[in-house]
């Protein structure tokens, strides 16, 4: 049987005043006894049967008086907590509690849920102290740290109480400290914007801590910029074009598996009929002027001169362009694919001035780069040959290069960062924090 010891007063034999403290608990146990009865688990239910199974336990707080008023000790500091990017349940916390002042003890079957309801909040409250509330587009880098959780709650000095849990178990990342005293300092309550901003980005810090990754690049979207780090220093910051709002970029987590040097372009379909189409039906000349050819579905060239233009619409085009390798490329001549399911990918541009400008929401998605280059060679130091992709031939051979191991790469949207001890921020263009 687990063990939680603390010294703490014991539980409801050594209450100060029965009409200050008992009555008032028993009047709400009274009167959420039918509604409470109901209540399951909920959507937690599959952490705390995990957790449940690998203790090999029935109960784990009403095995004993101790680990009862640990219980009731951590559901009160639960409901107290005042930290805003924690997502509580307070009300259901105080039914518990109100519960357990009513309890028969010989009602086994609500022994049982109680007690698991119990160890679900905490469980619930520690994943969201440490990991956050941040939800990626796509994100195939995290991984479940439920036995971290599950060390955290049965593992712990017994006089520690669990006000200085909480504190020692809470994010120390210098910017979440930043932006911690920072809302704390200089956000009102009535600032709700700014507010969920900072908490956003709280929830990223948290994310990026428990997710630790000594090598990684983050794309921020709304700073319109790229870091990579290594042996967690910073090692190139460079400016990013993003998507346009009717074309934004997802937010994703995965991991750049490979890089290809003077890449073809397979322009999507919707850019293909929506955009180089009707330049086409205006001046066939587009084509060759900007490098294009036209394929079959099998990837076959076909001889444009031949083709009627006029004939052809959005709904009834059967073919496809693609870019010819090159400096005029409008992939420049990098790309670094990055797996997910929406064809996002870091790469260089033919359109080098769009980095000069202070908006920078201009592509279909991607995310092009300001120094591609300098980010190739840290990543592949003795094999890309920058002096090849600076000169940029026409038609140079198409090569991919694997990396030696699968590089994390975040691409979030935060509308604030922190620099140095200041925080930035950034204007919410795609209009997602409401």
């Amino acid at each position: 049987m687990l063990h939680l010891f603390i010294q703490i007063p014991t539980f409801i034999k050594r209450v100060v005043s029965f009409r200050q403290v008992l009555l008032p608990l028993f009047l709400v146990s009274y009167c959420l006894t039918n509604s409470f009865a109901q209540l399951s688990p909920g959507k937690e239910n599959s952490l705390v049967q995990k957790f449940y199974a690998i203790n090999h336990e029935t109960l784990i707080w009403f095995s004993s008086e101790k680990n009862l008023n640990k219980a009731v000790e951590w559901l009160k500091q639960i409901e107290s907590t005042e930290n805003p990017n924690i997502l509580v349940d307070k009300s259901r916390s105080i039914q518990i509690r109100a519960k357990l002042l009513g309890l028969n003890t010989k009602d086994n079957i609500l022994k049982d849920t109680l007690d698991q309801q119990i160890t679900g909040i905490i469980l619930n409250f520690l994943k969201d102290l440490q990991q956050g509330n941040v939800k990626f587009d796509y994100d195939e880098v995290c991984r479940s740290h439920d036995s971290v959780y599950f060390d955290q709650l049965v593992h712990f000095q017994p006089q520690e109480s669990v006000s200085s849990i909480i504190s020692r178990l809470e994010c120390k990342d210098h910017d979440y400290m930043v932006l911690k005293k920072y809302l704390n300092d200089s956000i009102s309550t009535i600032d709700g914007l700014n507010r969920k901003k900072i908490v956003l980005a709280m929830n990223y810090r948290k994310y990026f801590t428990i997710n630790h990754q000594t090598e990684f690049i983050v794309v921020n979207i709304p700073a319109t910029d790229a870091r990579y780090y290594r042996n967690d220093l910073l090692k190139i910051t460079m400016r990013t074009v993003v998507g346009m709002r009717k074309h934004p970029s997802p937010t994703i987590a995965s991991y750049i598996t490979n890089i290809v040097t003077f890449p073809h372009w397979n322009v999507p379909h919707s850019i293909a009929v929506g955009e180089i189409l009707p330049k086409v039906q205006k001046s066939e000349n587009y084509l060759e002027q900007n490098n294009y050819e036209v394929v079959n579905g099998k990837g076959k060239v076909i001889e444009d001169s031949e083709l009627n233009w006029q004939s052809y619409t959005e709904k009834n085009f059967p073919y496809f362009f693609r870019q010819a390798t090159g400096s005029r490329n409008a992939l420049g001549v990098l790309k670094f694919n990055l797996q997910n399911p929406f064809s996002i990918f870091l790469h260089s541009t033919s359109n080098k001035g769009a980095f000069a400008k202070d908006f920078r929401f201009l592509s279909h998605g991607c995310i092009r780069l300001q120094k591609p280059l300098e980010l190739a060679k840290a990543l592949l130091p003795d094999k890309i040959d920058i002096k090849e992709l600076k000169s940029g031939k026409k038609d140079t051979e198409s090569k991919t290069i694997k990396l030696s191991h699968n590089l994390p790469v975040f691409i979030i949207y935060v509308p604030v960062s922190v620099v140095g001890n200041k925080v930035v921020f950034f204007k919410d263009e795609y209009g997602l924090i409401q």
